[in-house]
């Protein structure tokens, strides 16, 4: 058998899987293509999405930080370093992909 596990050999909890996408498999057309899919919409859209997500991540570490010099007994410590840490990884990456994004746009512009 290869290392493998029979049926009989394997115990434990039983987890059902569901399909959380119709499109996960190939030929399934439940819903119309692209209806209320999450992450519908055009790239500004996506890219506004995102930008707000980062921009809450800013908003809660800043609220985190008041409260903590505001009223330290109230906040955990772990949790401001964790938001601190949070809102300065989603910045970091916004910048590399507008970087990137830029830089795309500035070598398809010069490929004319």
């Amino acid at each position: 058998m290869d290392g493998f596990l029979s049926n009989k050999q394997v115990t434990g909890h039983r987890i059902s899987l569901e399909r959380s996408d119709p499109r996960h498999i190939e030929g399934s057309r439940s819903r119309k293509a692209g209806a209320g899919v999450p992450g519908d919409g055009s790239f500004g859209r996506v890219m506004m999405d995102g930008l707000e997500k980062v921009n809450n991540l800013q908003q809660e570490s800043l609220q985190l930080s008041r409260q903590m010099i505001t009223d330290p007994e109230s906040v955990d410590a772990h949790d401001v370093t964790i938001a601190l840490a949070e809102a300065n990884m989603a910045l970091n990456i916004t910048k590399a992909v507008v970087d990137r994004v830029i830089r795309a746009y500035k070598d398809i512009t010069s490929a004319r």
